[in-house]
């Protein structure tokens, strides 16, 4: 055990096997889309209609699973057990992705709002920068006034 909060402990070894938790969580995504196919079910519906035909039916002699059919309902019970789970995992790392994308989006988001904003204060520059410059027809009109002005000086000299 460490004597100071800046001294590392050493390692301890593993009792357990090591779990890769992303290979876990893709194997649960795998069998999570397969358990919400129709291929899925249209199998599992012929597996329980054969089930129950061949336990049911009177012309096969070995009846592994009779009436209430308990086995089936077993097997129905750790299907349901593992199900759950994997599904559960698979939204979960979803719901992360879900997170990475949305900040990326917030991020960008932001940003083209900064843009946004500032190219807008620009576009009001360049409108008042505009709006100070001399247009045409008043220049015109005030050459025209010079010219005035200066002919009625050379007719005086």
């Amino acid at each position: 055990m460490a004597d100071y909060l800046d001294t590392p402990v050493a390692g301890r070894r593993r009792r357990f096997m090591r779990i890769d938790d992303d290979a876990v969580g893709a194997g649960a995504e795998k069998v999570a889309r397969f358990f919400g196919t129709g291929q899925y079910l249209m199998w599992q519906t012929v597996i329980v209609i054969v089930w129950i035909a061949l336990n049911a039916g009177g012309w096969f002699i070995w009846k592994w699973d009779p009436y209430p059919f308990i086995l089936l309902n077993l097997a129905f019970s750790t299907q349901a057990a593992y199900a759950a789970p994997l599904i559960l995992l698979a939204q979960n790392r979803q719901e992360d992705r879900d997170k990475v994308t949305l900040s990326a989006d917030r991020r960008r988001s932001e940003q083209t709002k900064a843009d946004t904003e500032f190219l807008a204060r620009e576009l009001a520059g360049v409108r008042l920068a505009v709006g100070d410059m001399v247009s045409r027809d008043y220049l015109r009109h005030e050459l025209e006034d010079l010219r005035g002005l200066l002919e009625r000086l050379e007719a005086k000299l």
